[in-house]
């Protein structure tokens, strides 16, 4: 028999808190602590570690939904990967956004062979239809990989030259990351670090609408729109079906 029970079961505060927090720590480079002081500013007493916990439960479900909301994804893929340093080791952040610049997904992983352009490949055709066309840089895993994919085996695929500050849609879906992770000090965990991205890119972009495209009447508009939207998913996200 399935019961329903509230997500926010066993919270002190009331959701438009915990989701405000959560929209806060995504949408801007704020940290943990400024968010508290934020909040304390507004009268709610809490801790950063509350607000982090806040984030880790919160964060995944909202991001569900801001995907959800999104447009459908272009047939165009975007691939590239960046390097990372966690604790002093090196890792490599893969990342495949479309061509409008909508990421599709992001994975951490230690290597950049076959192997792991192959499970990266398989982890965004997990949730998207394949591609049309593959846009990639000159990694030769990229294509060794793709072969022994049967979805992506007759896709066409297409180079690039990588270059320092190449101005193109995988190079430039980085630098939101860049600048989280200088505001961060850098990242340390990869398991928190792939939990974090995968909701930042996705919560982020919701927000971060293309203010060159749009005066400022209508930026306003579809902004009001987006934060209503937000507002409701934390009233919808409030219940889950347990067993």
């Amino acid at each position: 028999m399935k019961k329903t029970k509230s997500l926010y079961h066993g919270h002190c505060f009331p959701a438009v808190v915990i989701s405000c927090a959560v929209r806060w720590y995504f949408r801007f480079s704020l940290s943990l602590r400024d968010i508290e002081e934020l909040l304390l500013e507004r009268g709610v007493v809490v801790t950063y570690e509350t607000i982090r916990c806040w984030c880790d439960k919160f964060g995944a479900r909202f991001a569900q939904c801001a995907k959800a909301a999104r447009r459908k994804p272009g047939s165009t893929w975007h691939l590239d990967e960046m390097f990372v340093t966690l604790r002093g080791v090196p890792y490599l952040l893969w990342r495949a956004v479309d061509e409008h610049g909508a990421e599709l997904d992001v994975l951490v992983q230690k290597r950049r062979d076959k192997a792991a352009a192959k499970r990266f490949f398989r982890r965004v055709l997990r949730s998207h239809p394949g591609p049309r066309r593959i846009v990639t840089d000159q990694l030769r895993s990229y294509p060794a990989a793709k072969a022994e994919i049967p979805e992506l085996a007759q896709v066409k695929h297409v180079f690039f030259k990588a270059a320092a500050r190449v101005n193109n849609r995988a190079e430039n879906s980085h630098q939101p990351t860049r600048r989280r992770e200088r505001q961060m000090c850098g990242f340390r965990d990869a398991r928190r670090t792939q939990a974090f991205l995968s909701c930042f890119g996705l919560i982020r972009q919701h927000f971060a609408l293309p203010r060159h495209q749009m005066n400022a009447a209508c930026h306003r508009i579809i902004l009001k729109d987006r934060l209503a939207t937000w507002h409701g998913w934390s009233v919808n996200v409030a219940v889950e079906e347990v067993i």
